[in-house]
């Protein structure tokens, strides 16, 4: 669905994104991750035709977003970060322009729209004025803004930006249902959502591509053994650590006093619960915790996008 080749936009002396190359099929929910100024919105501007290269190439659908742009669009439904609506219009007639500008025929029109307001869950709030609607209903109305046309994919660039809890899990299980029709690309600062949406995810850092794959593969390639919580009463806390450290696949250890107690967090290569049990029974230590939390997609891009931290 998407095909893209040494991808870069420069600013004058400024490279926002620089050759990046990746590819996403058919069907496929991928989660694009960044910091802040890492060249993400610029990509998706790119891929959606709003902005042209400075080189590189890349498809959508098989249409070159350059020299074949109008087709593409066809093929591509964008939700920017801030979505830019008609604030004066109602929705319903807000859709529906939309819609007539994407060149949906008439009777058709009427029924995408009435399929939008259905899909968004719109149809309470489809005679307001957009002004005064909440932030997760213009999400929702950007949403549908994005999908009347019936594009094969869909660019969505923090779509849950400023939602409250609720109406992040709102959004979240829309494009969830929204996955069944579509190919999605989707951006997001909140990696709890990217993970328990996205099949793969691409990391970029400074315009340039760091990470490429599923999070399980990325959590075996960068640090497979996640953090290991130990809450422990030692008679001495510098020796404890020491012999922490010495433990085989203890890679790192930090610890904090907590009371009488003392919490040591240990970056393992894989699961060494086993073995600090042991330890702790060989040096008669109380222990009141010893759990292990998996490495999450927050840990992957940490480490990939500051790995001196």
């Amino acid at each position: 669905m998407i095909k893209v080749e040494n991808l870069t936009k420069r600013y004058g002396s400024v490279t926002a994104v620089n050759q990046i190359s990746f590819e996403v099929a058919k069907g496929e929910i991928v989660g694009f991750l960044g910091p802040n100024g890492a060249g993400k919105s610029t990509t998706m501007k790119m891929l959606s035709c709003y902005l042209p290269p400075t080189s590189g190439r890349a498809e959508v659908a098989g249409y070159d977003i350059f020299s074949d742009s109008l087709r593409a669009r066809e093929h591509i439904g964008y939700l920017p970060e801030n979505a830019p609506l008609y604030a004066d219009m109602r929705v319903g007639e807000y859709l529906a322009y939309r819609g007539s500008l994407k060149k949906i025929p008439g009777r058709r029109l009427k029924e995408r729209v009435a399929d939008m307001l259905d899909l968004c869950d719109l149809r309470d709030v489809e005679r307001k004025i957009i002004s005064n609607l909440s932030k997760g209903y213009r999400q929702r109305v950007g949403l549908a803004d994005a999908m009347i046309h019936e594009p094969d994919l869909l660019i969505l660039d923090e779509p849950t930006l400023g939602l409250d809890p609720t109406q992040i899990r709102q959004v979240r299980e829309l494009i969830r249902n929204l996955s069944r029709h579509h190919t999605i690309l989707l951006s997001s600062h909140i990696l709890s959502e990217v993970e328990a949406l996205c099949g793969r995810v691409i990391i970029i850092k400074q315009g340039q591509l760091q990470a490429l794959d599923t999070p399980e593969n990325l959590r075996s390639q960068l640090n497979s053994g996640g953090m290991t919580i130990f809450e422990v009463r030692v008679p001495e806390i510098s020796a404890a650590s020491r012999k922490l450290r010495g433990l085989t696949g203890v890679r790192e250890e930090t610890h904090e006093r907590i009371g009488d107690w003392t919490r040591f967090t240990l970056q393992c290569d894989g699961d060494q619960r086993e073995a600090i049990h042991t330890l702790a029974v060989q040096e008669s230590w109380p222990v009141r915790e010893l759990t292990r939390r998996a490495t999450s997609l927050e840990d992957i891009f940490i480490e990939v996008t500051h790995p001196e931290e």
